[in-house]
């Protein structure tokens, strides 16, 4: 399962896991969100409704690059620099370019799709 994401003038895509969180975040699509900063290494966007949470559980090898959901809050989180695990986060995917598309400093609107 692949997505495209796109604000401002980026245009980037993530290749979903093959995971109940991943999978339910793929049955919503398309969405139109809006992506912030959050912290000093990502980004965040906030879904409509929370994903399962069905096994979920602590992972490693946590990169640049990682797409997630953090539970707690029911968003998207992308790192674009280094972050270590925390409770309530569910790795979702990976950017298939790396991060510099979330370089770009700023609130946007987001669109996400699904790609076939």
């Amino acid at each position: 399962m692949r997505l495209r994401l796109t604000f401002a003038d980026q245009d980037f895509t993530a290749t979903l896991e093959d995971n109940p969180s991943a999978r339910n975040l793929f049955s919503i699509l398309p969405l139109d969100l809006t992506i912030s900063d959050y912290s000093t290494n990502e980004k965040i966007a906030h879904l409509p409704r929370k994903l399962t949470e069905e096994g979920s559980g602590r992972f490693g090898n946590e990169a640049v690059g990682d797409l997630c959901y953090y539970a707690p809050w029911g968003n998207l989180a992308m790192f674009h620099d280094p972050y270590r695990w925390s409770r309530g986060l569910i790795r979702l995917g990976r950017l298939d370019g790396g991060p510099a598309p979330l370089l770009l400093r700023g609130e946007f609107p987001l669109r996400v799709e699904a790609l076939s």
